[in-house]
């Protein structure tokens, strides 16, 4: 049986152990990432939102989950998931699924209208993200656009939004 997971907002402080598990995780490729592009914009002081949350399991971090306040061409209320990070020795224990939903709640509390991510629909589409029509929203880099997914957090919300992402 697995043990409860346990989660709480992310902060500042918690940015070394975050990021020492993205570069378990991921690699130094990650920073070739469009979503990492879109966060350098916002500046320094803005690496944490409200949105972020961790899970740990006893005394490490287990998962992280970034969530930042985006604009799309120009309009405001939405933001972009992501990335997730879930340690190797956690995988498919439901830490990642418990820090979506959390973030998607947060965000929706918060007013957002929109949540945008570059991902597989097979795995989001269970958090109601759907492909987005290409050419409607883009980023200032590469992505793949099938990849590209949004989630309505108010009905009919992507029919607002059209143009660049960019960091706010």
């Amino acid at each position: 049986m697995l043990a409860k997971i346990i989660t709480r907002p992310a902060t500042p402080g918690d940015i070394p152990l975050i990021s020492a598990l993205h570069d378990r995780a991921f690699g130094p490729g990650r920073f070739a990432r469009t979503a990492y592009r879109v966060r350098e914009q916002m500046g320094p002081g803005r690496e944490i939102s409200d949105f972020c949350r961790l899970a740990t399991a006893g005394d490490h971090i287990a998962a992280a989950i970034r969530m930042s306040e985006i604009a799309i061409g120009g309009r405001t209320g939405a933001a972009l998931l992501g990335p997730i990070v879930v340690a190797p020795e956690h995988a498919g224990q439901g830490y990642g699924r418990t820090l979506i939903k959390e973030a998607m709640d947060a965000a929706r509390t918060a007013g957002i209208r929109l949540v945008i991510l570059v991902g597989d629909e097979p795995y989001y589409g269970r958090f109601g993200f759907k492909p987005v029509a290409p050419g409607i929203i883009t980023l200032p880099g590469p992505v793949n656009p099938a990849r590209l997914l949004a989630a309505e957090l108010t009905e009919g919300a992507l029919t607002d939004y059209r143009g660049q992402i960019s960091g706010r």
